[in-house]
């Protein structure tokens, strides 16, 4: 399971992610970070089991936490399966099925943004 936490550096004085995986035991994977000097953002894969576990964990040193059930939004009406996400994406979020439509995989995806700039159409956004 996706989830994104947030963190301020006057509420979060040590390192978190290594500080819930020594108390949980729970591997943490990190998809996308940005860390600035006072406040930053982490994407982070869990097992689902122990999302509601690492959750907690997080938000009791200072955290907020989201689950993100569905990274992007897949407008199909206004999608014309041209494909431009896919060559862009570096995650392999997208493919074709059988007969050429688009297939968006919600679990492969880190927020990135590619995908938005390529598609001549605007049929992709990302959900926040």
């Amino acid at each position: 399971m996706k989830l994104m936490v947030s963190f301020s550096r006057k509420k979060v004085h040590e390192p978190i992610i290594a500080r819930v995986v020594k108390d949980t035991g729970v591997l943490i994977n990190v998809e996308r970070a940005r860390i600035e000097p006072g406040e930053g953002d982490v994407l982070i894969d869990v097992p689902n089991g122990s999302a509601e576990e690492v959750s907690q964990k997080m938000r009791d040193l200072g955290a907020t936490v989201r689950v993100l059930e569905d990274a992007i939004h897949h407008n199909e009406t206004e999608c014309v399966d041209c494909g431009a996400c896919i060559s862009i994406c570096p995650q392999d979020v997208f493919s074709f099925d059988d007969d050429w439509n688009l297939v968006v995989d919600q679990k492969r995806c880190v927020l990135c943004g590619r995908c938005l700039q390529a598609c001549p159409h605007g049929a992709l956004s990302l959900l926040r």
